[in-house]
């Protein structure tokens, strides 16, 4: 992973990610996914699946294809600047990212019964659009289990690619009956890892990962259960996080809401303030253990 020191004039593009949740034997379990080492966005990173938002994302019908009203939708995600439609995208393009980079299907029948995943995933990978096959099959995309988790807006000065993007994070716990797994075409390898045990193997040089996973992972290693985690989601506004990219002492450092170089002085989430580069990484500017306290 390389250190970009560029400013980009661009706007952040729409995206959505989700954070894939399970109970292990140890308690909470988080899905992350290694991308194709040529990718411009992460190559070689370790991700939570996700994309940006495509057109048709917003064009789904929602009457028919959604389980809650699109107002809703609009208002679980705390942003004024947000249409219905546009929520709603998000919220499709979440769904349609986890089914295509992960196999993981948050759709039922119009009768209620459990998707055939198998079907779906042939027809998508006959080039069939992401909503003419959930026509075909009669699906209901579940939003209900997407739990709004944060907003990650990459800085005009970014640390780790050239590209700016505008994220909502959403938490789901994966359905029981549904494995997980990388498409081997974006995303090449895919492991189960408490957030801890995530956290460490990025400290032993085991995975690369940016810093919106890093702190993700730090805030779920506060949660012993999926559905711990998802339940405190669902109490709170998702926190909007501008990492600010500086200099300090010659050092490349990424500093959040509260950090005294941030324009927002209210903290957005619990762990460290800042990250450095350091090592040809970021880490917390007191160690390892910084990120839990």
């Amino acid at each position: 992973m390389e250190l970009n020191l560029h400013a980009i004039d661009t706007p952040p593009r729409a995206a959505s990610t989700v954070v894939m949740l399970r109970d292990g034997a140890a308690g909470l379990e988080v899905l992350l996914m290694k991308r194709h080492g040529l990718s411009d966005v992460l190559g070689g990173a370790y991700v939570f699946p996700g994309g940006k938002l495509d057109a048709a994302d917003a064009e789904l019908d929602a009457a028919r294809h959604l389980d809650q009203a699109t107002p809703l939708l609009q208002a679980s995600l705390d942003d004024a600047e947000l249409d219905a439609a546009q929520a709603a995208g998000l919220y499709v393009a979440a769904v349609r990212e986890a089914f295509e980079e992960a196999g993981v299907l948050l759709a039922e029948t119009f009768e209620g019964s459990e998707p055939d995943v198998v079907r779906a995933s042939a027809l998508l990978k006959a080039g069939t659009p992401f909503n003419t096959m959930l026509a075909e099959l009669g699906l209901t995309l579940q939003t209900r289990r997407l739990a709004p988790w944060s907003r990650w807006i990459t800085p005009r000065v970014p640390s780790v690619m050239n590209k700016r993007f505008d994220t909502r994070f959403f938490a789901a716990v994966v359905p029981p009956e549904q494995v997980a797994t990388h498409d081997d075409y974006e995303t090449t390898e895919s492991t189960w890892l408490s957030p801890r045990a995530a956290l460490q193997r990025y400290w032993d040089r085991e995975i690369e990962m940016a810093p919106p996973q890093i702190m993700t992972l730090a805030q779920l290693a506060r949660h012993a259960t999926a559905e711990e985690a998802v339940a405190a989601a669902r109490t709170r506004r998702p926190p909007l996080i501008q990492p600010e990219s500086l200099e300090d002492g010659g050092t490349r450092v990424v500093c959040y809401p509260g950090d005294a170089c941030h324009p927002v002085r209210e903290r957005a989430m619990s762990g460290p303030l800042r990250l450095r580069w350091h090592n040809k990484r970021f880490e917390p500017v007191d160690g390892f253990d910084a990120l839990f306290l």
